[in-house]
């Protein structure tokens, strides 16, 4: 009979087998925390911004110098300007890569598909829009710019589902070569609410930043039409809210949604009592100014800056008033913002609670109001 031998087993295979799984644990121990730390550089990516608009935007446009500052400034430096276009002289060094084409109209970048290509170089987080101003001086109607700017929005958010959308109700104009660019951009303006109701989402929300109210062309330009350093201070000013908000991924929806449409020939409007009125607020040194900066048929933006005027820094701020004609508060940014009644509570969001001595910060909110819209007392004080 044959033998029935045991086969011995082959070493070298299976020396070779041990050898290959262990070179795979070891590679996987040491490709976790190279992975770990990738997530880590991700989190702490800069959000990326699009300044875009014509030659009010881009030549120079030193408000988006003096923004980069005023961001700086407070702490929000988690930022990256982005865009084709490199900055220019403003006097000091600043993150100013930008989308600001002079001469550019909003129905011609629609039209011609301008943008896929600047938001596929860039990537941005935040799109921050200041256009039509050249559509208004070529007489197209509002309907047809803001069909654009749709066209626009659409084109944002199929690379971003989730962008982050400021756009501006324009600055007035007054040039000598066109007499009926105020009337027609006071026009574009009062239609800019309405359209951004429609078009804004919560993945997606679009922010109205009035730009026109205060604005005055005689003393904040210099030609009718592009900002001089006063006019750039405001535009600066106007923005910083609104896109500290966006930055932090705080911005609800703020445009008013069920409040009618802004009436066509109105335009924003300044408040009733025509200047901001410094109301209250001695606790601590804390200070609340209270102010309508935009206001249409139904509807109206109003914000309080809040101002340290004591020795010491703030921990945290709250500021009240009570509305005297039925208003009432639809979204907020800047702060947290509460409506019992008539009465209406403002304080810090996670990232402005701190005010050094000298410093202030803003929140902003759209209401509603019908009848009349009387500015309210508003105290404040320090937590």
């Amino acid at each position: 009979m044959p033998v029935n031998r045991r086969r011995r087993p082959r070493l070298p295979g299976i020396l070779a087998t041990i050898v290959t799984i262990t070179a795979v644990v070891l590679a996987l121990i040491t490709i976790r925390p190279a992975l770990a730390g990738n997530d880590l550089e991700a989190q702490a990516d800069p959000v990326r911004i699009m300044a875009l608009g014509d030659s009010i935007t881009g030549s120079p446009g030193c408000w988006r110098a003096l923004l980069w500052q005023k961001l700086q400034a407070a702490g929000v430096t988690n930022t990256d300007f982005v865009g084709t276009l490199p900055p220019q002289g403003c006097g000091f060094a600043y993150d100013g890569e930008n989308e600001g084409h002079g001469g550019y109209l909003a129905t011609n970048i629609a039209g011609q598909s301008l943008l896929p290509g600047w938001l596929a170089a860039t990537d941005p987080d935040v799109v921050m829009m200041h256009l039509g101003t050249n559509d208004v001086w070529s007489n197209i109607a509002p309907a047809t710019i803001l069909a654009a700017f749709s066209t626009l929005v659409d084109q944002m958010r199929a690379g971003n589902p989730g962008m982050r959308i400021l756009v501006a109700q324009i600055i007035p104009v007054d040039p000598p070569s066109c007499t009926e660019c105020a009337a027609r951009t006071v026009a574009f303006n009062a239609a800019i609410p309405a359209w951004a109701a429609s078009r804004s989402t919560a993945a997606s929300p679009i922010t109205v930043v009035d730009q026109w109210t205060g604005f005055v062309p005689a003393t904040d330009t210099g030609d009718g039409v592009h900002p001089n350093a006063a006019g750039d201070a405001k535009i600066a000013n106007r923005w910083y809210a609104p896109l500290v908000a966006a930055i932090n991924g705080t911005q609800p929806t703020p445009t008013p949604t069920g409040t009618g449409s802004p009436s066509p020939t109105a335009g924003p409007t300044p408040g009733p009592t025509g200047s901001p009125t410094p109301t209250g607020g001695s606790g601590g040194g804390c200070t609340a100014t209270y102010t309508i900066v935009g206001q249409w048929q139904g509807g109206f933006q109003g914000e309080v800056v809040i101002a340290n005027g004591g020795s010491a820094a703030s921990r945290s701020w709250t500021a009240r008033f009570a509305f005297g004609a039925g208003q009432t508060v639809s979204q907020a940014w800047g702060g947290n913002v509460t409506q019992s009644g008539v009465d209406v509570t403002v304080s810090n969001a996670s990232w402005n609670g701190v005010l050094a001595p000298g410093a202030s910060t803003t929140a902003g909110f759209i209401a509603s109001w019908t009848g009349s819209n009387p500015t309210p007392a508003t105290t404040c004080t320090f937590g």
